[in-house]
């Protein structure tokens, strides 16, 4: 099993723009294409309630997030034709999230840093 010592979780939600669930529904296996082969990428899955759209993804370290948002950037600029951030969250260690905090700040994510848990 993968470690998960660095493990940094995102947690992005979107609100849909009305009548644009199917056009984002559509779109949503081009991100999983373009994910499927990043190497220190552990989980990526969406899931929909109504007209909001969860991101549940998880990375290696603060580097792998880095990649996987130059990755699938084309595909994140036209969700965001169709949609809006409404809330992005980042967990992870402190020293993960140092790495995060200046490439990220314009989207205004809540920080959670890890304090303690299990790992398997």
């Amino acid at each position: 099993m993968k470690s998960t010592s660095h493990m940094v979780t995102i947690h992005p939600y979107f609100k849909i723009h009305p009548g644009k669930v199917d056009t984002v529904k559509a779109s949503l296996p081009a991100f999983v294409n373009q994910t499927t082969p990043e190497s220190k990428n552990l989980f990526y899955a969406f899931t929909l309630d109504g007209d909001e759209l969860f991101c549940r993804e998880g990375y290696m370290d603060g580097d792998a997030v880095l990649t996987h948002l130059a990755n699938v950037q084309v595909l994140l600029d036209e969700l965001l034709k169709n949609s809006d951030l409404i809330r992005l969250e980042i967990h992870g260690p402190s020293a993960e999230l140092e790495k995060l905090k200046e490439p990220l700040a314009e989207l205004k994510p809540k920080w959670f840093v890890h304090q303690c848990g299990v790992e398997r």
